[in-house]
């Protein structure tokens, strides 16, 4: 009986983390590509130096990460932060433009869901293992 229900239980945990990515999958809209000013102006809001990092999205799929070294008025400047080699790019070229401040708050959180979760399941795996 026992055996059956935390059967159940880990049935329906699986499919309930099925459902939610689904979810969040359907959530997610096809943005389209922002303007030239748009771009600007998130550039010019992360600023220029080593602190102004981001990574930027290019309409051929090609994404650059660094720091704004330089902006200007059809062009800036991406340094990658570990070689140190400068990247120009055209404010027409870019898809999107991604501040890189850290780790999010969410980001956080879905981290320690996941190990909750995992040692949850760890913990009914252990119990099952010594049932026999």
């Amino acid at each position: 009986m026992l055996k059956r229900n935390l059967a159940w239980l880990i049935a329906g945990v699986l499919l309930l983390g099925q459902a939610s990515q689904l979810a969040v999958a359907g959530q997610k809209e096809d943005k389209q590509a922002p303007s030239v000013e748009t771009v600007k102006v998130q550039v010019a809001k992360l600023g220029v130096g080593a602190k102004a990092k981001a990574t930027i999205r290019l309409k051929n799929g090609a994404n650059t990460k660094g720091y704004v070294a330089r902006a200007g008025e059809d062009d800036f400047v991406m340094r990658d932060r570990k070689t140190d080699t400068p990247t120009t790019i055209r404010y027409a070229d870019v898809a999107s433009v991604e501040a890189n401040k850290g780790h999010s708050t969410a980001k956080h959180v879905g981290i320690g869901v996941g190990i909750g979760v995992g040692a949850f399941l760890a913990t009914i795996l252990i119990i099952l293992a010594h049932l026999d």
